[in-house]
């Protein structure tokens, strides 16, 4: 099992240790290329490292290198700002995300520097990733989800208690410094969010503006919330077939179909052999209802996925075909574990989320009645009983007030970031704008207009007046009635 355990889940020494960076000499980069994760893509850029404290304590102990890299650009209106990336995960590095979507950024980098940086933990900034065999990629398990667990953080090279969000944006203020930027555009992409609004917080004289895509407000947990809102996009991927002539016709109810795959698997797992996604060689695996809830999650986030989720649970169910669904399973979470960096993804949800969980009787019955239950919270409190929480700032969990631009992205069916989650962060962001991709899920910056309202936003640095009305043509992608495609 492995690396796709945090997938599938994937998503104190309490101090205030997010002080100001001391003067670092200008930081020397050279030529390089930027490979997206799935390594299909990449990007020109100019990378090199900066040296800074594992521990922001011990300022002569252990130093890490910062992977750093910068995209020119094209025609310079704004040299004394720059635009950051800030990635999801937690764990995944921003200059992999910045390959795979340089496209969406592209209107942005005519006239933004773009700087990367990635994030202590991930990528080429001493990554806390577990190499573990990909066998049994469905399996999950509570008592499994620890032993990896103690197994990774064994394997690690770093002390975790270090690779924290609040170590993480005075980092990130170190580089700016280092480049001689006097302030930062901000895009944040779910975990990035909340990275972004610590740095917001933080630096507030060194922010021009922020984008926040799938939004994790500052005083909310990720975790105790995801089964339920897991269900509620689930359940409105399948009103929409429901209402669409073609996709009722063809599948009737998912729903139904899902419900009774789900009681088919609890009495009976089903064990197939199917080519792996990465090798292509045959293997063996258990398709049990845990390993069901948890490639439906993961199909659910993007409407490319989610438009297959129909199709191929009536191929479980009804045909009795269940090998493309354990197929694309493993395809998502395989892909979505090589992004990750699970002893990072750790350090950060056992620091910042576990500890605080409180979880009621009556919210453990409300989480009884999803196709996920309680499976991803007592997954997460397994894997936390072994890991060490690690540096956290004081006011971490409070609000985040300011008055600088802010622009928030969200999409109506987003099965871990809803969109009520920008709300409430817009509540304290006196000067924000939030926006909704119909029929989209989780993280929209590629979708539609949405590159071109968000470079507009960052040219202007202000909300005023943004133009907005394209969003009105977006739609989800359209069921996919056969494995050759969408129906005429």
């Amino acid at each position: 099992m492995s690396r796709c355990l945090t997938a599938a889940i994937a998503l104190f020494i309490s101090v205030g240790c997010s002080s100001p960076p001391p003067d670092d000499p200008l930081l020397d980069l050279e030529p390089c290329r930027l490979t997206g994760g799935s390594g299909l893509r990449s990007v020109a850029a100019e990378c090199g490292f900066l040296e800074v404290p594992e521990n922001p304590q011990d300022p002569d102990g252990r130093t890490i290198g910062l992977k750093v890299a910068r995209i020119a650009a094209i025609a310079p209106r704004f040299p004394d700002s720059a635009f950051t990336v800030l990635a999801g995960g937690p764990g995944q590095a921003s200059t992999e995300f910045y390959a795979d979507y340089a496209a969406a950024f592209a209107a942005i980098q005519r006239h933004h520097d773009i700087l990367l940086i990635d994030q202590r933990g991930t990528g080429g900034s001493n990554a806390l990733d577990c190499e573990f065999d990909l066998n049994s990629g469905l399996e999950l398990s509570v008592e499994l989800a620890r032993q990896v667990a103690a197994q990774c953080l064994a394997a690690l090279d770093g002390d975790p208690r270090y690779y924290t969000t609040s170590v993480a944006v005075t980092d990130l203020d170190r580089v700016r410094a280092a480049l001689g930027y006097d302030r930062l555009n901000i895009y944040g992409a779910s975990y990035g969010t909340r990275v972004a609004l610590h740095y917001l917080r933080r630096y507030p004289a060194h922010t021009r503006s922020v984008v926040l895509d799938g939004v994790i407000a500052a005083d909310q947990l990720v975790g105790p919330d995801i089964a339920v809102d897991a269900q509620a996009a689930l359940d409105a991927i399948f009103a929409r077939c429901a209402a669409d002539t073609a996709c009722a016709a063809r599948f009737g109810n998912p729903a139904e179909s899902f419900a009774a795959l789900r009681q088919r698997l609890l009495q009976q797992p089903i064990d197939l052999s199917i080519p792996h996604p990465l090798t292509g060689a045959p293997e063996a695996v258990s398709l049990n209802h845990d390993a069901l809830a948890g490639a439906v999650r993961l199909l659910s986030y993007a409407p490319a996925t989610a438009a297959l989720l129909p199709l191929l649970l009536d191929q479980a169910q009804q045909a009795d075909n269940p090998q493309p669904l354990a197929a694309q399973a493993l395809m998502t979470i395989a892909s979505v574990a090589d992004a990750l960096n699970e002893g990072m993804h750790n350090a950060v949800v056992c620091t910042e989320d576990v500890p605080y969980f409180s979880v009621s009787a009556a919210h453990r019955n409300a989480l009884a009645d999803t196709y996920l239950g309680e499976m991803l919270i007592d997954t997460l409190a397994a894997v936390c009983d072994v890991w060490p929480a690690g540096l956290i700032d004081d006011d971490f969990h409070t609000p985040v007030v300011s008055d600088k631009p802010v622009l928030l992205l969200s999409g109506t069916v987003d099965p871990v970031t809803p969109p009520r989650n920008a709300e409430r962060a817009a509540a304290t962001l006196s000067d924000s704008l939030h926006i909704v991709a119909e029929g989209h899920g989780h993280g929209v910056i590629a979708v539609n207009c949405v590159p071109g309202i968000v470079a507009d936003f960052v040219s202007r640095a202000s909300v005023s007046g943004l133009d907005t009305t394209c969003l009105s043509s977006v739609s989800p992608d359209p069921f996919f009635l056969e494995f050759t495609g969408p129906g005429p």
